[in-house]
């Protein structure tokens, strides 16, 4: 069952890939998206390596202790979404709308923790989860608004050039 989840996951997030990287925001996009990936092996790496979390079902696993699929694919994802429906909104809004995001994904590992082998948790808890995930979402919206405020930048140097 684990692999048959997995590969629906995997199928899912190519599947969605071409819708998330068309318009004329798609160098914001693919910079969420990569970034996003990064902080994510990241930390899951150091879980995973002071085994806080396992991962006994999981893609490609003489190479990876992590899952790669979460990591590179559907954290990315999920981050470049997040970023797209709050791109325009304040501070309150974005805290709101990060909500729809990191308690879903707390409770979804939660009940799959419980109820699959895709996790197993020792040091760790629902509550981690959504810190973790609301920290990598926030850090990747302060990454967005950094990229906003250069482009800003960039703007106004060139009308001054011309």
């Amino acid at each position: 069952m684990e692999r048959k989840l997995l590969n629906l996951l995997l199928s899912l997030c190519i599947a969605s890939l071409p819708f998330l990287f068309k318009g004329t925001k798609m160098r914001e996009n693919l910079v969420i998206f990569f970034s996003k990936g990064v902080i994510a092996t990241l930390i899951d790496a150091y879980v995973v390596g002071t085994k806080k979390i396992e991962y006994p079902v999981r893609p490609i696993p003489k190479i990876f202790k992590t899952n790669i699929i979460y990591d590179m694919l559907f954290f990315p994802i999920l981050s470049v979404i997040w970023v797209k429906i709050s791109y325009n909104d304040k501070l309150l809004k974005i805290l709101l709308k990060s909500l729809i995001f990191s308690v879903p994904m707390s409770i979804g590992q939660w009940f799959m923790e419980k109820n699959t082998r895709l996790f197993k948790w020792n040091k760790w808890s629902p509550f981690h989860t959504f810190a973790s995930v609301s920290f990598t979402l926030f850090t990747i919206r302060g990454l967005v608004g950094l990229l906003k405020i250069v482009d800003r930048f960039k703007g106004k140097q060139n009308i001054t050039e011309n």
